[in-house]
């Protein structure tokens, strides 16, 4: 089984909003994906694009893939910013998920980036056990907020 990790490029687009469907019904909401095609490939691939990927395929396939944008952080500097990664059920457990979060670091090193930043729902236990795998820092002070305008 030969993995190819490689930049998303625009024809990726239909099939990671698939994946991103799939990652919401697993996360319980399936319904809070509202983004259509055009905005989510104008994003990332139009004249300003404010979100890059990579992706994990397998036999000409997409089985996964990270996305993740630039933050800024007033004390620490220019931050990668994890939104999303996924491996397809039937890929977990087949080291996808390593090697994506491998070349997101390589990424943000080449980047001269002052560290990757990310969220995990604190019920998902598999995927907190990945994370510690990395001596990833968990932060329970901090509370999500958002407002819908």
């Amino acid at each position: 089984m030969e993995i190819i990790i490689r930049r998303a490029v625009e024809q990726d687009c239909p099939r990671l909003l698939e994946l991103i469907r799939e990652l919401a019904l697993y996360e319980k909401a399936p319904q809070e994906v509202t983004v259509t095609l055009e905005h989510f490939r104008e994003s990332g691939f139009g004249p300003s694009p404010v979100w890059w990927a990579f992706v994990a395929e397998q036999d000409g396939r997409v089985e996964g893939f990270a996305l993740y944008y630039i933050r800024y952080s007033t004390w620490k500097g220019q931050r990668m910013y994890l939104e999303d990664i996924l491996v397809t059920e039937k890929m977990r457990g087949q080291g996808l998920g390593k090697l994506l979060l491998d070349r997101l670091i390589l990424e943000a090193r080449e980047r001269k980036l002052q560290g990757i930043v990310w969220q995990v729902l604190e019920w998902n236990e598999p995927a907190i056990r990945f994370y510690e795998k990395y001596q990833a820092a968990f932060d329970p002070q901090w509370v999500n907020c958002s407002i819908d305008v």
